[in-house]
């Protein structure tokens, strides 16, 4: 039976405040509505949860991105315990995007591996399932000791560039560690696929060193998992402009924008920046280029098939 089929009883999706509009449009296309809950701060701000309806025997959905600041992460921890507590039957937990995500590795001494606390934690809490949305690295999946589904905004920004009619379109990697990201826009694309060779001196900084490939005068989609500070995709744009490319589109699943991004963006030579819904964005982080798709329709047909105990592979075509 089809999992669109199928009627969705006995289930609850929760939200804390990190990403409520995500969370609305999620129980919106599953023909539900949000589960009542108090997301509430004492004087010291110190995190309160109360769950307003009973779970109790039922199949329990949370979504929450654990981007900063860290009280997301507390409010997603203490609602999984509210709802371990409440007696739930199972608890997934959706991460539209997964916080702390880039400190996934012990790469100089005395450092700690964010990555993997942060999935101790979940686990700790009481959480019996994973539902993610492009991981830094698709490894930290084995930090978890419990199912995970790891979906892709793929598909979702695919349908986006085919209705641009892109020009002789290549695909660019904005480093090594994207190509295979990159691999997957190109052949859903039918687009060439070149690389950015770049060095990192420090911390949100980079060099572009060469580029990898042919980019004279075709329009060239720089994809990534995610837009912190910009300055890769800023400078890699530019020597790229240099090169002969044509017009430039940047995509991101998780939009972060921190510090200097904005800037970045509008005076690089971009056309469109195309970014998801994964982390809430504030009106301040908007200008003219950009551009923000829906993951909700994704991540609720992800917890429908989920839910009905049926595979979500056809949700990475």
């Amino acid at each position: 039976m089809d999992g669109l089929s199928v009627p969705l009883t006995g289930f609850r999706v929760l939200t804390g405040t990190a990403n409520r509009p995500l969370a609305e449009e999620i129980a919106r296309s599953l023909g539900t509505e949000l589960c009542r809950t108090n997301v509430t701060r004492f004087a010291d701000g110190e995190v309160f949860v109360r769950l307003d309806e009973n779970v109790r025997g039922a199949d329990v959905f949370i979504v929450q991105p654990t981007n900063p600041p860290a009280e997301n992460i507390m409010e997603l921890l203490l609602l999984v315990d509210a709802a371990r507590r409440a007696s739930a039957a199972r608890i997934t937990v959706v991460l539209p995007y997964y916080g702390y995500a880039r400190q996934d590795r012990k790469d100089q001494p005395r450092v700690a591996i964010g990555a993997k606390l942060m999935a101790n934690m979940i686990m700790r809490s009481g959480a019996d399932r994973v539902l993610g949305l492009d991981f830094h690295q698709h490894q930290l999946q084995g930090f978890f000791d419990i199912p995970v589904d790891h979906l892709y905004a793929a598909p979702v920004f695919t349908a986006h560039y085919r209705k641009k009619n892109l020009v002789d379109p290549v695909v660019v990697a904005p480093d090594v560690g994207s190509a295979k990201m990159a691999r997957g826009f190109a052949k859903r694309l039918n687009a060439s696929l070149a690389i950015i060779d770049k060095r990192r001196p420090a911390a949100n900084v980079s060099e572009v060193v060469n580029v990898v490939g042919e980019v004279e005068g075709k329009d060239c989609l720089l994809a990534d998992d995610m837009i912190d500070t910009a300055g890769t995709v800023s400078e890699a744009a530019r020597a790229l402009k240099k090169l002969g490319a044509r017009d430039i589109y940047v995509c991101a699943t998780h939009g972060l924008l921190s510090g200097p991004a904005v800037q970045r963006l509008s005076e690089a030579p971009i056309t469109e920046v195309a970014i998801t819904d994964s982390v809430a964005l504030a009106p301040e982080k908007r200008f003219p280029a950009l551009t923000v798709l829906s993951v909700g329709e994704l991540l609720a047909k992800a917890i429908r098939f989920t839910h009905a105990d049926q595979s979500v592979s056809s949700l990475f075509e």
